[in-house]
């Protein structure tokens, strides 16, 4: 009997639901890294940073605003993250895999930080990772982590073998 759904168990292994709440949990989970590291304790940058400057009043209002903003969509991605996961562990057909998890959350982490880091760094240019001396570098290291992140994080899921195969 599998004490999740109180049937019996089944060989069926889908690990498509489990996996997509770890690429959502990532995502979100890697935008609050980045809002609360770089925007708020190190202060390297603001949402808005490259468009206004934090140095004035106003300025410092709109970048505030958009890192609320930033943060408020993390809150929702991580949100539909936990609820997807929480919908994946009440099904007898999804195999629970502490590994297939966190490799999903590194996928996740790593598309946030390479696609935040192509649209809102060289695209938009709203911001840098580290303006001034070095910012290229350090946004291409950025996204280069996110590549990192998402093939560390694919391994590990293509790694897994299902139970019963």
């Amino acid at each position: 009997m599998n004490d999740r759904t109180n049937s019996p168990t089944t060989t069926t292994n889908n690990r498509q639901p489990l996996i997509i709440a770890g690429i959502l949990i990532g995502m979100g989970q890697a935008g609050f890294f980045d809002g609360i590291v770089l925007h708020q304790l190190l202060q390297w940058h603001h949402m808005f940073s490259s468009i206004k400057t934090d140095a004035t009043v106003a300025g410092l209002e709109l970048n505030t605003l958009g890192d609320g903003l930033f943060h408020a969509a993390d809150w929702l991605i991580t949100l539909a993250g936990i609820f997807c996961l929480w919908r994946a562990v009440k099904r007898k057909d999804v195999p629970l895999s502490t590994q297939t998890l966190l490799g999903s959350i590194l996928i996740g982490a790593g598309i946030f930080n390479f696609f935040e880091g192509i649209i809102d760094h060289q695209f938009l240019g709203i911001h840098h990772v580290k303006p001034g001396v070095n910012e290229l570098a350090w946004d291409l290291g950025f996204l280069a982590l996110g590549v990192i992140l998402a093939a560390l994080g694919w391994m590990l899921v293509k790694r897994e073998v299902p139970a019963g195969n």
